[in-house]
């Protein structure tokens, strides 16, 4: 993790892009592959497809900051992380708003996802905090 942070130190800009494309992974597993299995998972379509419209969102941002942005990367890149989080907390409560009908499997999936989102937001507030 200790090397994460320091490359990530050297190349802020780069965790735009490693955040953009885990945001199009997202967007397309929730709102494509997931709601085909919407048996499995007991999360409604409804809701995937919302979940799945974020992560678009969250792409088109951090695509914008990679190329075009040059100063105070530390506010855009904080900027993205807080929205990383506060989309997992969105997540799960989703996910408990529907838990009459949420099995183990969709559980599984929040919850994983959730931990390499706010994972990958706890480096991002990292190398944003010395960042000028």
């Amino acid at each position: 993790m200790k090397q994460i942070i320091t490359w990530g130190k050297q190349n802020p800009k780069a965790f735009f892009r490693i955040d953009g494309i885990g945001a199009i992974i997202s967007a397309i597993l929730l709102g494509l592959v997931l709601v085909e299995f919407e048996a499995l998972l007991g999360i409604p379509k409804n809701t995937l497809y919302f979940l799945a419209l974020l992560p678009c969102l969250f792409a088109l941002y951090d695509f914008y900051c990679y190329v075009r942005i040059d100063k105070k990367i530390d506010f855009f890149l904080k900027g993205i992380a807080l929205m990383n989080v506060l989309y997992c907390f969105l997540s799960i409560g989703l996910t408990f708003y529907h838990y009459s009908s949420v099995t183990h499997w969709g559980w599984i999936y929040i919850i994983t996802e959730s931990i390499i989102v706010v994972s990958i937001a706890i480096v991002e507030f990292k190398i944003a905090e010395n960042e000028y």
